[in-house]
């Protein structure tokens, strides 16, 4: 199948290097405003450029567009590429509303294409055990979770760009780091049904947040934890995941959540146990992530079925970040409704 991305900043490698390694897969189109952006793609891809998204979106060779924009222009890019009956796979986060994202999830159900979001943590090999795990029923009940990203960005990372750490176009802590972690924890645990927050903007000299905590009841009675920041000196501290169950303690942990920092369940043995350590440590980033999500939308295509992570589940991971952003502006609990696309 052949690509195209639009938005050639710094992710757009990672999408541009998964294409190269997949059989079958090429990209033949790049989009920016700034054309040097574009002269890395065109000299090693031979990637044709565009400055203007419609004038590519008429070329009838391209299958799946990949969209890396910022996050603010998300929805009027994917609505256009849905309309030209491109399949899209989408960065994280899906869009900055939920207005938005029913107009993306509504644009691609009109058009017959298919929507990936990009949440690749969900491919790592730790997260894959895990959730076998939880699939399996070997923790039993589960009473509760604690999610946490103690990361370094620092004020250089947000003085690249000027819509880095605004509110309209990128967000904060939440929204452009944590949110990989929030929709692993939505994943395993479910539908959250009352959260609270708050936040602060203690460092770092952003718009939006780079430190927020908060708390989760889910629906199924558990309750959760949440800790992100950015303001970590001098270095990425933490990303970890904990659930807590009656018959197991599990912890996926490091600097990055790459490997089990706990793994005690009953009735496992000391030799299973320490096969699945041993099989985490010995490949812990696995295939990446943007090949995985990339391969998988291309099966998708094929097999004519839903992708891996969905619009809907792009959905989700934004609407607890809204959630956890209006319950710290008001200082009040949220109490979220079960995920309805409205049309």
């Amino acid at each position: 199948m052949n690509f195209a991305i639009v938005g050639c900043g710094f992710i757009a490698k990672k999408h541009a290097q998964a294409i190269e390694n997949i059989q079958g897969a090429k990209l033949v189109a790049v989009c920016d405003k700034v054309s040097k952006a574009m002269e890395y793609y065109v000299d090693t891809y031979e990637a044709k450029a565009f400055t203007e998204f419609s004038e590519m979106l008429q070329r009838e060779d391209i299958d799946i567009v990949c969209i890396c924009t910022p996050s603010g222009l998300h929805a009027p890019l994917a609505e256009e590429a849905a309309r030209a009956r491109k399949h899209i796979i989408l960065e994280k986060p899906i869009a900055m509303t939920l207005e938005e994202t029913d107009r993306i999830i509504y644009a691609c159900k009109e058009n017959s294409v298919k929507l990936a979001v990009v949440h690749p943590n969900r491919f790592r090999p730790v997260v894959q055990e895990l959730r076998g795990i939880l699939n399996r029923g070997l923790l039993g009940t589960i009473s509760h979770a604690n999610a946490t990203v103690n990361w370094n960005r620092n004020q250089e990372y947000y003085d690249q760009a000027l819509w880095r750490g605004t509110k309209q176009y990128d967000g904060g802590v939440l929204m452009n780091q944590a949110i990989h972690n929030l929709d692993l924890l939505l994943w395993f645990m479910g539908q959250p049904e009352q959260i609270f927050s708050m936040e602060a903007t203690r460092l770092r000299k952003i718009e939006a947040e780079d430190v927020s905590t908060g708390v989760i009841r889910f629906e199924s009675g558990a309750l959760g934890t949440v800790e992100a920041s950015t303001t970590v000196y001098p270095r990425n501290f933490e990303e970890s995941i904990t659930i807590f169950g009656e018959k197991g303690t599990v912890k996926i942990g490091g600097a990055n959540a790459l490997y089990f920092e706990c793994l005690t369940i009953e009735g496992m043995s000391e030799e299973e146990a320490e096969e699945i350590l041993n099989k985490v440590k010995a490949d812990p980033w696995g295939k990446p992530g943007h090949q995985c999500i990339i391969e998988d939308m291309i099966e998708a295509v094929n097999e004519n079925r839903e992708p891996a992570v969905t619009g809907e589940d792009g959905r989700r991971a934004l609407e607890l970040v809204l959630a956890f952003y209006e319950s710290a502006a008001g200082n009040e609990p949220i109490y979220m409704k079960p995920v309805k696309v409205c049309m």
